[in-house]
């Protein structure tokens, strides 16, 4: 399976979109003014999250009963197994109840972290089954229906292989702020899992990822209050749950395309960048904007400058696009 993310376009003759040679990004959110005008966007039920500017953080129901509903923050990028990254967040509960929904007794999860945005949204889209919810990493809660309240790490690839950490009996007391931090390092295929409360830190089980866990693809940070619906009757639970989500923090990798340029070399069009090992890249024209033809084949970034150049003529009135494909 390949993910495709087109990160520049390149227009051909005089004009360029030239991007920022960034190295790296950090991603910050404290809530001090409205997030709205700052990227953050809402699908599914809105009334579940409400920012709340006196005390300059996200107020959050996590409601089982309702549809999917993610408040979520677009990355630009496109994350995998092959990417180091870091997400931390504070989360304070209010109050917490399991087995809400009748017919539905026992825990169900609250959410926050990472996902496929046009896989969430989709219609099937089910946490609850076990198999319907791919490329997620995330961070989950299940409060105690009589097993013991649960934290958790999931990282559930493509194709439905699960990665996880469960870590109980641990319950989050309604009022205090747990500060947590996951750091996934792609160097060594595992995500740290660390809890701050009170002054006191706890590293969780670690993730781990095997050689059977094929891949995730996640594009978009969201605290997600996920529907109960579809699970086995047997076992099916559900969850209703008020607090505040503040103090967000993302660190990810370079984007993939890096310093930029384009330019005419004997009657070729030829694009200069510096794209990510990880990624795949090719060179596109269009004679309209509308319709797009591939002019090279997809080569491997390499971490350095590098070119693509179309083989053919420059069309007189062509237009030129380079674009990034995440493996």
């Amino acid at each position: 399976m390949k993910c495709k993310h087109r990160f520049v376009e390149i227009l051909g003759g005089l004009c360029l979109l030239l991007t920022p040679a960034l190295r790296g990004t950090t991603l910050t959110e404290t809530f001090a003014s409205d997030p709205t005008q700052t990227g953050w966007r809402t699908t599914g039920d809105s009334n579940l999250f409400d920012w709340q500017a006196d005390t300059e953080d996200l107020a959050v129901t996590w409601d089982s009963a309702r549809s999917n509903s993610f408040f979520y923050l677009p990355l630009n990028t496109i994350l995998s197994r092959s990417d180091s990254f870091t997400i931390g967040f504070t989360v304070r509960l209010d109050d917490i109840a399991a087995g809400t929904t009748t017919g539905k007794p026992y825990t169900f999860e609250i959410a926050i972290g990472l996902l496929n945005l046009s896989k969430a949204t989709r219609t099937g889209f089910l946490r609850g089954t076990g198999s319907d919810s791919t490329d997620l990493v995330e961070w989950d809660y299940f409060p105690d229906s009589g097993f013991g309240a649960t934290v958790a790490g999931a990282m559930i690839s493509d194709s439905n292989h699960w990665a996880t950490s469960f870590n109980d009996p641990l319950e989050l007391v309604a009022g205090s702020s747990y500060q947590f931090t996951m750091d996934y390092r792609a160097e060594t295929q595992t995500m740290t899992i660390q809890m701050l409360t009170g002054g006191s830190s706890t590293n969780l089980q670690a993730i781990v990822l095997t050689s059977a866990f094929d891949d995730f693809h996640v594009d978009t940070f969201a605290i997600s209050s996920y529907s109960d619906a579809g699970q086995d009757p047997q076992y099916a639970g559900s969850v209703v749950a008020h607090g505040e989500v503040d103090d967000i923090s993302l660190v990810l990798p370079p984007p993939p395309v890096q310093d930029f340029s384009g330019a005419l070399i004997q009657n070729h069009w030829q694009a200069s960048f510096v794209g990510q090992t990880n990624w795949l890249y090719d060179l596109e024209s269009s004679a309209d904007l509308r319709t797009w033809t591939r002019v090279t084949s997809p080569v491997p970034g390499v971490g350095l400058s590098q070119t693509l150049t179309d083989p053919g003529p420059v069309l007189p009135m062509g237009f030129y696009r380079l674009e990034a494909i995440k493996p």
